[in-house]
């Protein structure tokens, strides 16, 4: 993969736990090079991808060098040439033809190498920001999380980037979460990692745009230890969202997030999940 440059990545100051609350984390183990250098945990990168052939390259090209051991690019039955472009970028290329988010990074899981202890979601239409992935890394790998995900509203969203409905919606679900389960989130956003372990626990099944609020719900159900931290987002530099493009979609992504919630909660052992700290 070509190597991409980096600068000075902090970690930032607050960082959102499950019960709500913002801890100070020293920001130097996140100097230049402090994630790549001091990693120690093997982590995987998986980007599902369908008809992304514009933007795919660029995404691969900016994630920080020599953070992954593992870096897969789940093609989602792409008409273009989204899964050429990313094995020229040094990808390896998952094919999973069935349509569906939540299946295409089953596929992913399913290809990981046998030492990797950590899985990174991003998607491949470069509006998350590869260069948060490496906070992310550092945020898992020196705090003692299961689960931490970038939340775009914490953090810089490029105005148009997220629409009403999604704002709305991120609301409503991480409302729900939290008044079933006793856990705080401000997102739902697809830039994440989580522990191989937490993955194992958790035994998503959702084979499309519930896979997120899966994640997070079964998450909140289990006392898994969870926190957010401030990540980019931008408007898509290419083609339509799979959800958010159309007002059907929209639609459609929100009925099945909250029927993904409901069946959470019917699965789930009653009461709230019990704080757990770092």
């Amino acid at each position: 993969m070509p190597e991409c440059r980096r600068g000075r990545l902090d970690c930032p100051a607050g960082l959102r736990t499950r019960s709500g609350w913002k801890e100070k984390r020293s920001v130097n183990m996140c100097k230049p090079g402090g994630a790549t250098a001091r990693l120690r945990l093997p982590c995987a990168l998986i980007i599902p991808a369908l008809n992304e052939a514009e933007t795919i390259g660029q995404a691969l090209r900016q994630i920080p060098a020599g953070l992954f051991s593992q870096v897969l690019v789940v093609d989602n039955g792409s008409h273009d040439s989204t899964a050429q472009i990313a094995r020229s970028c040094g990808a390896q290329v998952v094919t999973e033809p069935r349509r569906g988010y939540g299946r295409a990074c089953l596929a992913g899981l399913a290809r990981l190498e046998t030492g990797i202890t950590a899985v990174a979601f991003m998607d491949g239409d470069l509006s998350d920001d590869p260069r948060d992935l490496e906070r992310l890394v550092c945020t898992l790998s020196e705090g003692n999380w299961d689960l931490v995900i970038g939340s775009r509203v914490l953090g810089n969203a490029e105005p148009g980037s997220l629409t009403p409905i999604q704002r709305f919606g991120n609301w409503l679900t991480t409302r729900l979460i939290r008044w079933i389960w006793g856990a705080t989130f401000t997102d739902l956003g697809p830039l994440r990692i989580l522990s191989r372990n937490a993955l194992r626990r958790l035994n998503l099944q959702d084979r499309d745009f519930g896979w997120n609020v899966e994640m997070q719900a079964k998450a909140a159900s289990l006392g898994l230890r969870t926190t957010e931290i401030p990540v980019s987002y931008r408007r898509r530099r290419a083609g339509r969202s799979k959800i958010s493009g159309t007002l059907q979609g929209s639609v459609r992504a929100g009925a099945k997030i909250l029927w993904t919630v409901y069946r959470c909660w019917r699965s789930a052992p009653r009461g709230p999940a019990s704080e757990a700290s770092p």
